[in-house]
């Protein structure tokens, strides 16, 4: 069991620092390009933030399941990527169908991927809501 902790514990790590990486690509992003997101009305530059933002960050959580199933593919749960994937996303989304499960020996990794997925998506609605809240709010000063 200590082994399954151990490999749960450092698949988490892992991904938090993808999306860690992936919010302050983000960020850089944002304040390099702030001047001319000024120059927007705040309807299209509230548009292309948000829609930006959502698509990179979602790139991230695609990369952090795309790594839960290589996990999968090298612990031997899955035969194939396919397999491995859908049992990654619908893990980390907390779906959890029960069509598709691990081995004894690794089922306690299911567990790990539902929690890597709420922390994963909680980290990203938060980024968002704050990035919203601070466009809505320099939108306001250029009024």
């Amino acid at each position: 069991m200590l082994t399954v902790l151990l490999v749960g514990s450092l698949a988490i790590v892992a991904t938090v620092v993808i999306e860690s990486f992936v919010i302050a690509v983000a960020v850089a992003v944002l304040n390099r390009f702030a001047e001319r997101l000024r120059g927007m009305t705040m309807f299209t530059r509230t548009m292309l933030t948000l829609s930006g933002l959502s698509l990179w960050l979602l790139a991230g959580i695609s990369v952090a399941l795309w790594l839960w199933a290589a996990l999968f593919i090298v612990l031997g749960e899955f035969d194939s990527l396919a397999a491995a994937l859908y049992f990654s996303s619908v893990s980390a989304t907390t779906l959890g169908y029960g069509d598709t499960l691990l081995s004894e020996r690794w089922q306690l990794l299911s567990g790990f991927v539902a929690a890597n997925g709420l922390v994963l998506f909680s980290l990203n609605t938060a980024f968002l809501f704050e990035a919203l809240r601070r466009l809505n709010e320099a939108g306001r000063r250029d009024v």
